[in-house]
């Protein structure tokens, strides 16, 4: 027996060839209510990326080597956000966190070790608050944690991103 000798579902009953037209009709009306978001968020996205490449830019001049990969997420006013990182001993580090120069959302970040104690050596904050850029050297290899919050700025959502580098 194959399935070929099973009846096609929309010759079991008349009625479940007739949803077909309703969930394409479904699906159309979701896209055109999702659509008008999608350029918002791809547009703060690529405005998040071009402030952290502005960030690491500055440090690439200065001999730093900055990983491919970059971490996004969405940053609430009340609730900040926290990234484990791999750092080396004998390695000096630049952390650099973004969120859109646009959104007026200003930011503060730290990076700290196991017991929760700051190791960065210094922050440098942008003349907007959008980005830091973090000076860190670590006494041991280990994980870390680098911690984002709010720091003023309107009370709204942002877009946050980061990147490391080393040397």
């Amino acid at each position: 027996m194959s399935v070929n000798d099973f009846p096609h579902p929309s010759r079991l009953s008349p009625r479940a060839g007739a949803c077909l037209p309703l969930r394409r009709f479904l699906g159309v009306l979701a896209a055109c209510v999702l659509m008008p978001f999608a350029p918002v968020r791809a547009d703060e996205a690529s405005q998040v990326e071009e402030a952290l490449v502005e960030l690491a830019k500055t440090q690439e001049s200065q001999g730093f080597d900055f990983r491919a990969d970059i971490w996004e997420r969405e940053l609430s006013p009340d609730v900040g956000k926290a990234v484990r990182i791999q750092l080396f001993k004998g390695n000096e580090y630049r952390v650099c966190l973004a969120v859109s120069p646009k959104s007026g959302v200003q930011i503060a970040s730290q990076v700290l070790d196991a017991e929760g104690k700051p190791i960065e050596s210094k922050a440098e904050k942008t003349a907007g608050g959008w980005g830091v850029t973090l000076h860190v050297t670590p006494k041991r290899t280990g994980v870390y944690m680098v911690t984002v919050r709010h720091a003023g700025g309107p009370q709204k959502k942002a877009l946050c991103a980061m990147i490391s580098g080393y040397k």
